[in-house]
């Protein structure tokens, strides 16, 4: 046997054995890997959110600047100019210069844009007003306006109220400019005054904005009165009508009162909110409200909301069927009224947007608060249901310090100087119609006084129509 004479090899030493299964220590290259591809996903993530929250913004954006237009230009009647004009430029609305807008006055429509993305167009209709449509809206058979006023028995205003009305088109802060164009004061029916800002006149329809909510609740009204609907009524909707649905328990007063419970944003600041999307971008506001779910039981809690309002035009349209739902704001208030100014705008599907589009002169806005002063009669003649004037003003249970009622406010909104020593002088019972840029209906039944005031508020604190109503209350 052959010896072995070499060098003695040496045993490797291991450690001992783990015991257990457990795993080995990561591997740096591909944690490294894994983290990047994890930060690419979240990068184009983040970029495709970007991306539909920019188209969204452009889509209402578009949607703002030519519903707005079109209104002003074959609603109003107002020479505007679509690069300058205030109501499309300036203030907080500067980034609307970045859209494009065109005038059609043939076809009467404005088509807006923001390059790069889908443009929108609003279309004119007779009786209908401005509407944003894709392609051409279906024609609706609403009864025109004639677009004149009614007259007005007038008295003599004091020079202290004279006063207190060429003051509301004076412009102290250059800063947040109040852009008056109309204001108007009634007592016992009769007129004491009115001016308006040049340009403008008697004649006029202008956007009331939310003013228009306390309209449609009138037309509510009307519908209990002819039996159509009832406050307690619920299953309103057929949307709501599934096995379950907690929505199905959400009643007429409910959204009067605007306690639906069902979820809404109500911020006009977001171009993405519910509420800019349902007036600018959707076809069918009352079908987008209704389509939100319950963040509260019916009933429970307040929040205003203008989609309440909508989803009540959707409930009367269902409850007249189309062709007296189209005739019923003419015919059971604006003829009996002589609004011949008035015209409810509706939206795509043909629905009235009772949350905010419904364009009058100061006059007829005026008349509109003197029924209501009057209980509901107009010369003889019941408008509005008995009990139906004391039933809006009633508080709502659930909204704070008793500012709400049944679509009218009862108290004013601290942006308009509400909570402050003027606003503390003005009468309990007194009611308001309140709207975006400042619209402002006022009726004070303690002194037989109705006050409207219209203009383009851009910064609404602009406007303090608390100071300017307890001006008014001491000139009278």
């Amino acid at each position: 046997m052959r010896a072995d004479w070499s060098a003695p090899k040496r045993q490797r030493s291991y450690p001992p054995a783990r015991q257990g299964t457990e795993p080995p220590g990561p591997n740096l290259i591909d944690l490294a890997v894994t983290l990047l591809w994890l930060a690419g996903l979240m990068l184009a993530l983040a970029a495709l959110l970007a991306a539909r929250w920019l188209s969204a913004v452009a889509a209402a954006g578009a949607g703002y600047k030519a519903k707005v237009a079109a209104s002003a230009l074959f609603v109003s009647g107002l020479a505007l100019d679509l690069d300058s004009a205030p109501e499309l430029n300036a203030e907080s609305y500067r980034a609307l210069r970045l859209f494009r807008a065109k005038a059609d006055g043939r076809r009467r429509s404005v088509r807006a844009k923001l390059p790069g993305f889908r443009a929108r167009t609003a279309v004119f209709r007779a009786g209908a007003g401005a509407t944003l449509a894709d392609g051409e809206p279906a024609a609706l058979s609403v009864p025109p306006a004639s677009g004149k006023s009614c007259e007005f028995p007038r008295a003599a205003a004091s020079r202290a109220l004279s006063a207190v009305l060429d003051s509301a088109f004076t412009e102290p802060n250059a800063r947040g400019l109040r852009r008056t164009r109309a204001v108007l004061v009634l007592q016992d029916g009769h007129l004491l005054g009115e001016r308006y800002a040049a340009g403008f006149g008697p004649d006029t329809a202008l956007n009331g904005w939310s003013m228009a909510k306390a309209a449609l609740g009138a037309l509510v009204g009307v519908a209990v009165g002819e039996g159509k609907l009832a406050l307690s009524q619920s299953s309103l909707l057929p949307q709501w009508s599934a096995p379950g649905d907690p929505r199905a328990a959400i009643k007429v007063e409910d959204l009067l009162r605007m306690r639906s419970g069902l979820r809404f944003s109500e911020r006009y600041s977001d171009l993405a909110s519910d509420v800019v999307r349902m007036l600018f971008v959707q076809p069918d506001a009352g079908g987008f409200a209704a389509s939100k779910a319950l963040a509260a039981a019916p009933g429970s809690h307040w929040q205003y909301s203008s989609g309440s309002t909508n989803i009540l035009s959707l409930a009367l349209r269902r409850a007249y069927g189309e062709e007296a739902y189209h005739a019923l704001p003419r015919r059971a208030l604006f003829d009996p009224l002589g609004m011949g100014t008035a015209i409810f705008e509706a939206d795509a599907s043909g629905t009235f947007v009772g949350s905010s589009f419904l364009f009058a002169s100061a006059r007829d806005w005026a008349r509109f608060g003197q029924l209501h002063l009057q209980g509901g009669v107009w010369e003889g003649r019941r408008l509005l249901p008995e009990g139906w004037t004391t039933f809006i003003s009633t508080p709502t249970p659930q909204a704070p310090d008793g500012c709400y009622g049944a679509h009218w406010w009862l108290k004013l909104q601290k942006e308009l100087g509400g909570g402050g020593a003027e606003a503390a002088r003005i009468p309990p019972g007194t009611l308001h119609a309140l709207g975006h840029e400042g619209q402002c209906l006022t009726i004070v039944p303690e002194r037989g006084l109705v006050i409207v005031r219209l203009g383009l508020s851009i910064r609404i604190e602009a406007w303090n129509h608390a100071s300017f109503v307890a001006a008014v209350l001491d000139a009278v």
